[in-house]
């Protein structure tokens, strides 16, 4: 069961450390706001990982997985709202050459925890992903809820871990993406692959 675990923490490491949507939202915030909020929207984004593991436990996002329309109507909210973050991104960084200093730029619209669980619950393809992926890499010598329960919280854990230093990581850094050219081009990248993120959302299929 041990050498079974460390081998489904290995998988679900490596599938952590691929960028993705949740690392999107967690630059834009954590650039916009400071590392407290950063660190917030990290706390969000796995709240929602819990979710989908609470409805994968049960068997409810099984249903998801499985329903075209249920699917849909979730990858559509999540797609635009991705998209709504994209384009508010782009647009705070039309801000001109005397940009406001940190301390005085306005805060990001929203509650940091609630983008990063909104964020999160409304991306079904980690449904199909918990659906798909827990049951084959639970461990024996437990039942299958406790083992992909288990496997929740480890990638809960590896997720809330690499986050977290990620968001660490920018605050240190954070005096050179102050620098005015260096903010808008970092606002304009983030805000484009938030939006592109979305039409991945939005076109993806079960």
């Amino acid at each position: 069961m041990f050498v079974q675990l460390l081998a489904a923490t290995g998988v679900l490491a490596v599938l952590t450390l691929v960028p993705g949507p949740d690392m999107a939202v967690v630059t834009k915030r954590a650039l916009a706001s400071g590392w407290r909020d950063g660190l917030r929207t990290v706390g969000g984004i796995t709240a929602g990982l819990l979710v989908w593991g609470t409805l994968t436990v049960v068997g409810l996002a099984a249903v998801l997985a499985a329903s075209a329309t249920a699917y849909t109507v979730v990858k559509l909210l999540g797609a635009a709202y991705l998209g709504f973050l994209g384009v508010q991104t782009l647009w705070q960084s039309r801000r001109g050459r005397a940009a406001p200093a940190a301390a005085d730029a306005p805060s990001p619209v929203g509650n940091p925890w609630r983008t990063g669980l909104v964020g999160n619950v409304f991306n079904p393809k980690i449904a199909v992903f918990y659906t798909g992926l827990l049951p084959a890499l639970a461990p024996s010598g437990v039942s299958p809820r406790l083992g992909m329960a288990l496997l929740v919280l480890i990638h809960a854990a590896l997720t809330l871990s690499w986050l977290g230093g990620y968001v660490m990581v920018l605050a240190r850094a954070r005096s050179l993406f102050e620098k005015p050219p260096v903010r808008r081009a970092l606002d304009r990248v983030t805000g484009v692959v938030l939006i592109g993120f979305g039409i991945k959302v939005a076109t993806s299929q079960p």
